[in-house]
């Protein structure tokens, strides 16, 4: 070979190299840039506003290390975010009082609307994602979360919302333990301890849910916002009706067909687990909202015994003893808790059996990838992401993982 060919051999070689290594600069540059705009994603979609220069750059970084899960939770759990603590509070507040915040207020409501102030119900979910206090203790435990004493001028009160109110209006960082306190439900309401049912016997929930009516008006937006199913999507008309109340009409419009169709396809199993609410009521002179709980051992309330004689052959509820007719048929497969009886007294265990099921934890996954994705899950990520809530019952990981998996590519 002629040292001409050899020379243009070698400088073949060389801008083959050079292209390589812009190449590769270019990759680099492109995936820095890449991780920067994830980061950006998973911190607006968890706090609906703009990541500092600093956060952003910490964030990226460990996202360019593998880690997104990891840089979500520094929003959702700011003490482990280090010297960028400070900065990461920021974020926090941002999370708790908003994004979360307008995620739990539809569940507090009968119109499901987020335009409604902060509440007890509100506030107790918020103090139990931050604090990871497992969440299939929702609707059974003796829980409530209220303002540090002084935060506020108001005090928590069974008769006004106006202690939450004011956190909200002078805008208290519900991200911070000193702010926003877990204390036994039990202590702060007045209720017996064995009375208390985690959000359903807050007062949010009683406002909205024991008022007038019959009592079913909780269980069913309790399964509305838990289970992901309206009574609709979850009715059997193969249950037994012996359960069900006297004040259900057997022929209504004249017409028995119309009953065993379509009103005990829900009456059959929801008055018996509804059957857990027969001791409390809301109680109120003239104006609701300045009304209060009220829970009465051993006492049925007059509101499950009205209209006894549109059916008086119906079920007379003596007591609050329910049991779960959906363990079988085809409700079966929603996944009940075999190591729990599926009967007892009392909403505390009724709320229990509810959140120990397969579909509760599903649901709340779901609400998480809506919340965080403005989408739903896709079958492989509810699956997975079911299965790891499932194993600690943590939801603050549900979010970090929802905001992982739809930070983009």
């Amino acid at each position: 070979m002629d040292l001409s060919k050899r020379a243009n051999n070698k400088t073949k070689a060389w801008m083959l190299s050079l292209v390589a290594i812009l190449s590769l600069s270019s990759i680099s540059q492109v995936s820095v840039a890449d991780s920067r705009e994830q980061a950006k994603r998973i911190h607006d979609r968890l706090t609906g506003v703009p990541p500092t220069e600093a956060v952003l750059n910490d964030m990226a970084s460990q996202i360019s290390g593998g880690d997104a899960f990891g840089a979500a939770m520094k929003i959702l759990s700011p003490s482990t975010a280090g010297s960028l603590e400070n900065e990461y509070r920021k974020s926090a507040k941002n999370f708790y009082s908003v994004t979360l915040k307008n995620m739990v207020t539809p569940w507090t409501n009968e119109a499901q609307t987020v335009f409604e102030p902060l509440n007890d119900y509100t506030a107790t979910v918020i103090g139990m994602v931050r604090d990871e206090v497992p969440f299939n203790q929702l609707l059974s435990a003796d829980i409530i979360y209220v303002g540090a004493s002084g935060v506020v001028p108001a005090v928590y009160s069974m008769d006004n919302n106006t202690h939450y109110e004011q956190l909200e209006e002078q805008a208290i960082d519900l991200s911070d333990p000193s702010n926003l306190q877990y204390r036994l439900q039990s202590n702060v309401t007045g209720l017996p301890a064995n009375a208390t049912a985690g959000v359903m016997t807050t007062r949010a929930a009683a406002r909205a849910f024991f008022i007038d009516g019959t009592n079913r008006a909780m269980f069913r937006f309790t399964v509305l916002n838990h289970f992901c199913n309206d009574l609709e999507q979850i009715k059997d008309n193969s249950r037994s009706n012996d359960r069900v109340r006297q004040d259900v009409s057997r022929s209504p419009g004249g017409d028995s067909r119309i009953y065993m169709n379509a009103c005990v396809a829900c009456h059959a199993g929801m008055d018996p687990l509804a059957q857990a609410y027969a001791y409390y009521d809301w109680q109120y002179n003239g104006d609701p909202d300045t009304g209060r709980l009220i829970y009465t051992e051993g006492s049925v309330q007059p509101k499950y015994l009205i209209n006894a004689d549109t059916f008086k052959y119906g079920f007379v509820t003596t007591d609050d003893r329910w049991d779960n007719y959906w363990r079988e048929g085809p409700n079966s497969l929603l996944g009940w808790d075999t190591s729990l009886p599926g009967s007892g007294n009392g909403a505390k265990s009724m709320g229990r059996e509810l959140a120990n099921s397969d579909v509760f934890a599903s649901c709340q996954v779901k609400k998480v990838y809506r919340a965080v994705c403005f989408r739903e899950p896709t079958v492989s990520e509810l699956t997975s992401t079911t299965s790891n809530f499932k194993a600690s019952y943590n939801l603050k990981r549900v979010f970090a993982q929802a905001a992982a998996d739809c930070m983009g590519n």
